[in-house]
Formats: structure tokens, C-alpha cells, sequence
């Protein structure tokens, strides 16, 4: 994890790096109470009952949430090389928060497509590399049900708060850590909606932009 409360850092210098980091945590070590697991659900929109209809919901949505595009920027935007594949991906997650920003690597380590009788599914997750201001896993995907044509957006995680954060850092997880998360799985359903409904409205979130040219990030404050 990297701490920015102001200046310009250099984003692909920072995403090249993370290609030398592993994961921060066995997944053998998780487990109630000591971990927080989650499942958001959000529903996006109907369309014929059946598999995905062509130009449907579940369709647009696809590469949207392929691209992380759903991320609310206001929280957290992704950096990642273009063209780049899906599986095996790093990205470099910029946490906003009032003065200062948390600048955490993940990788894509698992696509999942499957379809059944009852629903087509469709995602991808995360986990967090070694620097990362939490460790754990987080999935997101899309599910079309048959029968009732219904698409919903679906994020599954489980993660806690890295055991060797600093005493400030702990503080203030205790205090508003929990909440922010909470926020950023609510208001990325309202943003993918938003994003097939209303397109125009939407100001972007994640930015892609090649490793091998660099580029700086804004000072958070101005």
C-alpha cells in the first residue's frame, strides 16, 4: 500500500511493480469471526425470459463489469493496462477518502461462466497482493434467471483489515473503514444501472492507461 496525501505519483511505474508481488494472505486463513464475508445483490433490469437476449441487459452489462467500469470513482478508481487479459489482470486500486488516497494492487485470478437450465452466469474476482491495505477476495457477476428473465448484479467477498496496519490505520477502520465499504458495494449497483440506463449521466471511473508510457495522478486535494 501506498499513502498519497498530495503531489504526483507515477501510476505505471507503480502497476509495473505489482507483477513481483504475490498474494498477502493464505486462503486457508479464512474463517468466521476473524474474517467479514459479504453478498450484495442488485437487480438491474428484465428482460425475456430464457437465456441473455442479444443487446439485453445482461448483454450491455457484460463489458461494463469486464472493465470495472461499475466502480463509483468517488471511492475507488482501477488502473490497469489496456488490451490487457481479463484473467491475470493487476490492477492498482486508488481508495479515495477525504485528504488522502490508498494506492493497493490486486490481480484477476479466477473467470467463471457457466449456464444451467435455471440461469447464465458470468464473472470475475479479485484477490489482494502484498501491500494491500486489507486482504481477501472479492467476485463479481452477472446472473440472467431463466425463468423470470430477471438480471442481477451480484458481489461476493470476504476480506479483513491487513493484521499488521498501523495503529492509525486500525483506528480508523474502526471508525468509518466498514462504512466506506459498505458504500462502495451499494453504490456500485446504483452505478451499473446507471451506466445501461442513463449512460451520459455517468462520469468515468476507471482508467486505463499502458504501463509502459506512465502516467501521474492529480493532486487529491485540488
Amino acid at each position: 500500500m501506498r499513502v498519497v496525501r498530495s503531489g504526483r505519483v507515477d501510476v505505471g511505474v507503480l502497476l509495473r511493480r505489482l507483477r513481483r508481488r504475490g498474494l498477502n494472505y493464505d486462503p486457508a486463513e479464512v474463517r468466521r469471526p476473524e474474517w467479514t464475508f459479504d453478498v450484495h445483490r442488485h437487480l438491474l433490469g428484465r428482460e425475456a425470459v430464457g437465456p441473455p437476449v442479444e443487446g439485453g441487459v445482461w448483454w450491455r452489462a457484460k463489458p461494463l463489469v469486464a472493465a470495472y467500469e461499475f466502480s463509483p470513482p468517488e471511492i475507488v478508481r482501477a488502473y490497469y493496462e489496456p488490451g490487457s487479459e481479463l484473467s491475470g489482470r493487476d490492477m492498482l486500486l486508488e481508495a479515495r477518502l477525504p485528504g488522502v488516497r490508498f494506492l493497493m494492487g490486486v490481480r484477476v485470478t479466477g473467470v467463471r461462466e457457466e449456464t444451467t437450465a435455471e440461469r447464465t452466469l458470468w464473472g470475475w474476482g479479485y484477490e489482494t497482493l502484498e501491500g494491500h491495505l486489507e486482504r481477501g477476495r472479492v467476485d463479481y457477476a452477472l446472473v440472467k434467471h431463466h425463468a423470470t428473465g430477471e438480471v442481477e448484479f451480484v458481489a461476493r467477498s470476504h476480506s479483513q483489515l491487513h493484521p499488521r496496519a498501523p495503529w492509525w490505520m486500525r483506528w480508523g477502520w474502526r471508525w468509518f473503514g466498514r462504512r466506506v465499504q459498505l458504500r462502495f458495494y451499494r453504490r456500485a449497483g446504483q452505478r451499473l444501472r446507471r451506466l445501461l440506463h442513463d449512460p451520459v449521466a455517468v462520469a468515468p471511473a476507471t482508467v486505463e492507461r499502458s504501463p509502459g508510457r506512465g502516467v501521474s495522478l492529480p493532486d487529491p486535494l485540488g
